[in-house]
């Protein structure tokens, strides 16, 4: 068995989560890889390892000194050594990386730079190989992974490794500079770490036992999931319901390598199982799965008579959108209505000429864009065969007084989608929660 195991920056913040970290990684022989992020918050007023990187990057950009940033990193991973009582010296790399910042380095190269070296760091403290990141996963001329040429060249590295430590959230780009992920991007290399070395399972380690059902400073006490497959995982992902990064499922997915969230302050509890199918997955104890939403959004509504009978109305409607650089999140529609759902911020810079383009294009027999909406989404595989799972959601709201301004659903019935007033989101969560998790 060969498992990938992926620490987040809090799991690797000091010395003494290195050594939980190492005691979960040396507590079983199938743990070959490991994929490590920079160190993160210590204490809630602490500052992250890569935001002090970038203001390194800022100041440099001023031409302003950059020695009390980086004489904070410096010592944190002085610390670091030093508490593991390590025969380490990382001093010739921070001259380097001092160096290069104050010549003015790019912002990605700047940016990877606690990923590279708490990895040396743990590759030392567990005796493993390091592997760098930029000399094993590589991105496109336009900034894209190239997976193919990635899962080709660290098949060979890991193979000959045996095992090996690889910094999270960073590759290189064609002409040998660095380009990083989205930040969170650590379990974007897990993954595609997993999926060069065939893995059984991806760990990802972090500061939560798994998922929870629901938003847990909006409902008190949420359950927690024990198993959802990627599809729901994906769907809670997109309203902000994840604890790691959406874009690091489909490396894994297309593998069908499933993905345990762990706790790496507590490694007994189980997490949460992202498994390929639903037949992969336990029974689900609820017909819901999981609830999740964001605010902030805004609704184009567009009504035209015999609109249905019109070729291409759709297409001129979202090409108006696309021409002014905004996308659709949710399209709901009726004979004479089409309704566009937005992001607020998105579209605020481009409302008017949004507006005088349909005007005029279009020629809308009503038209207005209702503001301050929020979306939720309740998710579940088991919505498919259960009977009454929509009215027992509108129930909920009814109950709560909470106006339903829309409704989505997707064609797989994995989920229904509502717009509300974002003032009553927290309300409609709430409500929701409490009618399927008695």
């Amino acid at each position: 068995m060969i498992k990938v195991l992926k620490f987040g920056g809090s799991s690797l913040a000091d010395a003494e989560h290195f050594r939980k970290a190492a005691q979960i990684v040396r507590s079983d022989p199938a743990n070959r890889y490991v994929v490590a992020s920079a160190p993160g918050k210590r204490f809630p007023e602490d500052i992250k390892v890569t935001d002090l990187l970038l203001e390194c990057y800022r100041l440099a950009r001023a031409k302003k000194p950059i020695d009390e940033p980086f004489g904070q990193i410096e010592n944190r991973f002085r610390e670091i050594i030093k508490d593991l009582g390590l025969n380490l010296s990382l001093e010739a790399e921070f001259a380097t990386i001092r160096l290069v910042i104050k010549n003015r380095a790019g912002r990605d190269y700047v940016a990877s730079r606690g990923e590279y070296l708490n990895s040396m760091i743990l590759a030392e403290y567990l005796g493993y190989s390091f592997l760098d990141a930029e000399d094993s996963i590589f991105f496109t001329e336009e900034g894209v992974l190239d997976l193919s040429r990635t899962d080709e060249s660290l098949e060979v590295l890991l193979g000959e490794a045996g095992n090996a430590v690889i910094p999270g959230f960073y590759g290189s780009m064609p002409n040998g500079t660095v380009r990083t992920f989205s930040r969170g991007g650590s379990d974007i290399t897990g993954s595609i770490v997993a999926r060069a070395a065939k893995a059984d399972l991806y760990e990802n380690w972090t500061d939560v036992s798994g998922m929870l059902m629901a938003d847990p400073r909006v409902v008190k006490d949420p359950k927690p999931i024990p198993f959802i497959t990627y599809r729901e995982l994906r769907e809670l992902s997109y309203m902000g319901a994840s604890v790691m990064h959406e874009e690091a499922i489909f490396p894994v997915r297309d593998a069908g390598i499933p993905i345990n969230i762990r706790n790496t302050n507590c490694p007994e509890a189980p997490g949460t199982m992202i498994v390929p199918s639903a037949e992969a997955a336990a029974a689900p104890e609820y017909i819901i799965t999981g609830i999740a939403g964001k605010v902030g959004f805004s609704a184009i509504y567009v009504e035209k008579a015999l609109m249905n009978g019109q070729l291409g109305f759709c297409r001129r409607l979202l090409q108006i959108l696309e021409d002014n650089g905004v996308s659709f999140e949710h399209l709901p529609s009726g004979i004479d209505t089409m309704s566009v759902v937005v992001e607020t911020a998105a579209l605020e810079p481009h409302k008017e000429n949004i507006v005088a383009s349909i005007n005029r294009k279009i020629e809308p027999d009503n038209l207005h864009i209702l503001d301050n909406l929020a979306m939720l989404a309740v998710v579940g595989r088991g919505m498919v065969r259960a009977e009454g799972t929509a009215f027992r959601v509108f129930k909920a709201l009814a109950e709560a007084k909470v106006n339903v301004r829309m409704i989505d659903q997707g064609s797989s019935e994995l989920n229904i989608i509502v717009g509300i007033d974002a003032a009553d989101y927290s309300v409609a969560l709430d409500a929701i929660y409490r009618e399927f998790v008695k």
